[in-house]
């Protein structure tokens, strides 16, 4: 087995790489099937949602509250509140850095957040209307989608500056990463189609057209696989290599967000207006398990790989729940 040490293991997440110690981990809980626990009270409207699986920190934006509600993933317990701009609602996290960037939409800025300190270290200003945000941990690079201009702002995380605005779609709303591939994936739900860009050039190479008003995005850079849930209740599964669907898979019905393990091959969706949270297998493309968290309005979430337990925000209740699996 090798052991990659700490700052190695960091770099191995940062590029997606699946660690024989993290299946081994993950792998007895397979058996017992997946649970549900919480909920763990957080701020108000929890909009968005990110894990740094090194610390086992949740982070999550609470878009009424103003602030971001940390948690300890392995206590469940609230550990600080960070008060950062108005209505936050984007979340993520460099898990080689330990740094949280939040977007604020009414403020169009993106607080840089100290995940050691949880202390706001830098208030970085952006285009009108910032929502989504990913981070490349490997590059040192974040992402940040502007609804008001129709753009992707990146940022230089190391100086904290805008090293250059991308054209994308029309309401561009999330964005995620494939750190392996350096390419970087933008909903544009306003104009219902998905822009692919390539990291090192900073250019839209494709554009994915039929998306249904689509919202979230996961990547899972070990299959180079990008799932995008729609808002009639379809999952689309398209190839990082062709960036072509390789299927549709009818789940519920309005859905939001999207997580992906890739060490224990599941899929997390939820579905908002059903309040429900689906599993499905990344192998089968098929729901294995359904949970329902009540009249809470399951929104955004998120996946700790190493400890295989996803959090799911409930934006009606201010509230995370937690599937184990």
């Amino acid at each position: 087995m090798i052991n990659f040490g700490k700052s190695g293991l960091r770099l191995a997440l940062a590029v997606g790489f699946v660690l024989a110690t993290a299946t081994a981990t993950a792998s007895p809980a397979l058996a017992a099937g997946p649970t549900l626990s919480g909920p763990i009270q957080v701020g108000g409207s929890p909009f968005a949602i990110a894990v740094d699986p090194l610390t086992s920190a949740v982070y999550t934006a609470n878009s009424a509250g103003n602030s971001v509600t940390v948690i300890d993933g392995r206590t469940k317990r609230v550990t600080a509140t960070i008060p950062v701009g108005r209505q936050p609602e984007g979340v993520a996290v460099n898990t080689a850095t330990d740094t949280v960037y939040v977007t604020s939409i009414r403020d169009n800025t993106v607080s840089v957040i100290n995940g050691r300190t949880n202390k706001v270290t830098a208030t970085i200003p952006v285009g009108n209307g910032p929502v989504g945000v990913a981070v490349n941990s490997a590059t040192n690079t974040v992402y940040v989608t502007v609804a008001g201009g129709n753009s992707l702002f990146v940022i230089n995380g190391r100086t904290n500056t805008v090293t250059t605005t991308i054209k994308v779609g029309s309401s561009p709303a999330e964005v995620a990463v494939n750190p392996v591939t350096n390419t970087v994936y933008v909903a544009n739900f306003g104009s219902v189609s998905m822009s692919v860009i390539n990291g090192r050039t900073n250019t839209v190479t494709t554009t994915i057209q039929d998306i249904e008003f689509p919202d979230e995005i996961a990547v899972d850079s070990t299959t180079n696989t990008v799932y995008v849930p729609d808002d009639i209740g379809r999952l689309l599964v398209i190839s990082g290599a062709t960036n072509t669907r390789t299927a549709t898979i009818q789940v519920g019905h309005e859905l939001n967000g999207v997580a992906v393990n890739p060490l224990t091959s599941t899929i997390y969706v939820t579905g908002e207006l059903d309040n429900t949270v689906y599993l499905l297998n990344t192998h089968t493309n098929k729901v294995t398990s359904t949970f329902t968290v009540g009249n809470n309005l399951p929104f955004a979430i998120a996946v700790n790989p190493l400890t295989a337990t996803a959090y799911v925000t409930n934006r009606a209740n201010n509230t995370v729940s937690l599937i184990t699996n």
